[in-house]
């Protein structure tokens, strides 16, 4: 079954300098149906103008992932970590036991537009830490290339939970099926154009849960861009933060 979101029902955040579309309750966007899926806590659809951003702030006991879909993020925190990042990379933060950091717009002309996403760890209060890799679009063009798992697998970055992310580049005739074992559910995110899934027609800003389906089929891209989530079968309603 795929329960789709469209891009439209998703909370909103204005504040001028930052613009922000909320997946799952997040801020001040509140609505107990929306409270993550599984592990997956939070996707925020974040543009933020030149020269603005976060300053230094707290998090603990997340694994926070950014994806720089234009522009460029930089990002400072208290490990002594200090990057920029830019389409086609891939940073996540594991905030663990406590960790400080600012994101920021590397530039004083462009907006930057970016995915945050939040997964709940498998264990609390272990070390912080910071991955980033950088993934050649050549690599995502027509399939979906891991970019997160438990173990690292095929040069992605090692999260500390039961999941896994892929990101995919598709248009024209480009396919590729995601085989999901009987037992998984799936999260689907379209971060840009439109595509096909399973015979379910989606734009820029839509996603959906995935219950009982073994294979997702995308197909019909129009410069599509996605992230697809491989999670444990889980119903949870996660605290709000």
């Amino acid at each position: 079954m795929i329960e789709q979101r469209l891009s439209h029902q998703r909370g909103t955040g204005d504040h001028g300098w930052l613009h922000s579309r909320h997946t799952f309750s997040f801020a001040g966007y509140r609505d107990p149906q929306q409270v993550g899926f599984s592990d997956l806590l939070v996707i925020n659809d974040d543009r933020v103008a030149p020269g603005r951003g976060f300053g230094a702030h707290p998090h603990n006991n997340m694994e926070i992932i950014s994806y720089v879909l234009e522009g460029a993020l930089e990002h400072k925190d208290s490990m002594g970590t200090g990057s920029v990042i830019v389409p086609g990379d891939v940073q996540l933060m594991s905030a663990g036991s406590g960790v400080t950091h600012s994101e920021f717009n590397h530039s004083k002309n462009d907006n930057v537009h970016f995915l945050q996403i939040w997964i709940v760890p498998a264990e609390r209060n272990t070390p912080p830490g910071y991955q980033q890799v950088s993934v050649a679009e050549e690599e995502k063009r027509g399939k979906l290339r891991l970019i997160v798992s438990p173990q690292g697998d095929a040069g992605s970055l090692q999260v500390r939970q039961d999941m896994r992310i892929y990101a995919g580049l598709f248009t024209g005739d480009e396919q590729q099926t995601l085989r999901l074992a009987a037992d998984r559910y799936a999260y689907i995110h379209v971060a840009r154009g439109s595509i096909n899934v399973n015979g379910v027609s989606f734009n820029a800003g839509d996603g959906a849960r995935v219950r009982n389906e073994t294979a997702l089929t995308f197909a019909q891209g129009n410069d599509a861009e996605v992230l697809v989530f491989d999670l444990r079968p889980l119903e949870v309603n996660h605290p709000q933060r």
